[in-house]
């Protein structure tokens, strides 16, 4: 058998494995035609193709790597077979065993300034991914976190970031996936030791939504949901450091609320449905990242306060042509676009995206690209974007 051969006959068993996970693949066998895998961008893993069914397939992915073996009924694989098997199965699994896949997570920010993903999902649990989340570095230290949705609290730990570090916590709004994991992260701040106030800061509030103080009252006030930890929130209490909670009233002119060194965020009125929202943009070591947090686009605030950032983050959660309840909360790709191309943003990022929205990317890109010629990404979780 040709090597050519070999590799056919391989893909077209990966194709035909249901087990094999999307990302990383790999045959092995007793053979000696070897070839390598990779998918979606995947570490490669080199394997022996064989020209019989093969005895056993390496696979790997996020999830880590395992071992299916194939064989006819009655077939037993030579020891030779076994042997080389498992040295390639060793082979495969070591890389995993000393860099887990998230590792690569923790390079991110090491040097300037970037914006790290820590959840680019929505509220859906289908769609695999942490809910909305976002942490900025600047020269290896996470400064800021923007919104802290269900799942993001693992991927901070797994970006190698600590609560100690921050800044500031900005919130856009108060919907769950965008602020479940906020108890863990102060949780966990209780545990490194923090010694010095974080402020957050959100919106205010109305009768359908709590404001920003009355949201981290609520969880950590004396008789809140997290009572036990009050003493981080509660003036007289004796805590190793306080939450400064603060609402902040903004209209469609970008208004400056935090200042710390050479970190500044401003914020925007937006509008998401009858939930006070707000859009931000974090300015950093002369570079300016924009947040547009869920709205559906309308006024002026986002446009202004996005205009000539390096980088603007806009949640794809609804695809062209949306009507109804979810167009009222959000926009398509095509506003998207719009916004974009009249800020002269320098880069977009997708996110916040949804069962609705995956697997029309090719859709989304067009319909931007009929109004903003710069480029385009679409975000995964701990994605990490440095801005050079």
């Amino acid at each position: 058998m040709t090597q050519e051969q070999a590799r056919n006959h391989a893909n077209r068993k990966l194709r035909q494995s249901d087990e094999a996970p999307a990302k990383l693949t790999a045959a092995i066998s007793g053979e000696f035609v070897t070839e390598t895998f990779e998918y979606d961008g995947g570490r490669q893993v080199t394997g022996h193709v064989p020209p019989d069914p093969p005895k056993a397939i390496v696979f790997a992915g996020d999830g880590g790597v395992g071992v299916r073996t194939m064989m006819h009924p009655g077939q037993m694989p030579s020891p030779r077979s076994w042997m080389i098997a498992t040295a390639v199965c060793v082979a495969a699994i070591l890389p995993y065993l000393a860099e887990p896949a998230w590792a690569v997570a923790q390079g991110c920010g090491a040097q300037g300034i970037a914006v790290q993903v820590l959840g680019s999902g929505g509220p859906e649990l289908q769609d695999k991914r942490a809910s909305s989340s976002y942490l900025v570095w600047e020269q290896g230290r996470a400064r800021v976190v923007v919104d802290a949705g269900g799942g993001s609290a693992l991927r901070f730990g797994q970006s190698g970031a600590q609560m100690a570090q921050l800044d500031v916590l900005l919130f856009t709004h108060f919907h769950v996936d965008h602020t479940g994991d906020f108890a863990a992260l102060i949780k966990s701040s209780w545990f490194e030791d923090r010694e010095r106030p974080l402020p957050i800061y959100g919106p205010t509030g109305n009768s359908f939504m709590p404001s920003t103080t009355a949201f981290v009252s609520d969880l950590f006030g004396d008789k809140g949901a997290y009572g036990y930890l009050s003493e981080l929130l509660v003036a007289g209490e004796q805590g190793s450091y306080k939450m400064q909670p603060h609402d902040v009233t903004a209209g469609q002119t970008p208004a400056e609320v935090f200042r710390r060194g050479n970190l500044r965020a401003s914020a925007a009125k937006v509008l998401h449905g009858q939930v006070p929202a707000l859009a931000w943009r974090v300015e950093v070591g002369g570079k300016a990242i924009v947040f547009s947090g869920d709205t559906n686009g309308e006024g002026p605030g986002l446009v202004r306060l996005a205009a000539n950032a390096d980088l603007f983050i806009a949640h794809n959660a609804v695809p062209e042509g949306a009507t109804g309840v979810e167009r009222n909360l959000h926009m398509p790709p095509s506003v998207i676009g719009q916004i974009a191309a009249t800020a002269h943003v320098k880069g977009l990022v997708l996110s916040h995206r949804m069962l609705r929205t995956l697997g029309k990317e090719a859709q989304t890109q067009s319909e931007i690209r009929k109004r903003y010629p710069g480029p385009v990404r679409f975000a995964n979780d701990l994605d990490c974007f440095p801005l050079h």
